[in-house]
């Protein structure tokens, strides 16, 4: 995507969609690792690769959730 990284400067329905890529994204990611994992025979630097990149994306989504949907302490 070539939308600013800055998340003020999106409209909401950018977030949402950014949102359901972000989760597919992520949701993908956990199943290759848990298929990776489960040959037995795979590579602990791919593993971590893959980790980290899944990590990257859940903070990513947490930072557009707390976009779109903000704690209001009353």
């Amino acid at each position: 995507m070539n939308a600013p990284n800055d998340l003020s400067m999106k409209t909401e329905d950018v977030l949402r969609v950014e949102l359901e890529v972000f989760k597919r994204e992520h949701a993908d990611l956990d199943a290759a690792i848990a298929a990776l994992q489960d040959t037995g025979t795979f590579d602990q630097l791919t593993l971590q690769r893959l980790k980290k990149k899944k990590l990257q994306i859940k903070d990513k989504i947490y930072q557009i959730e707390d976009r779109l949907f903000p704690d209001i302490i009353a």
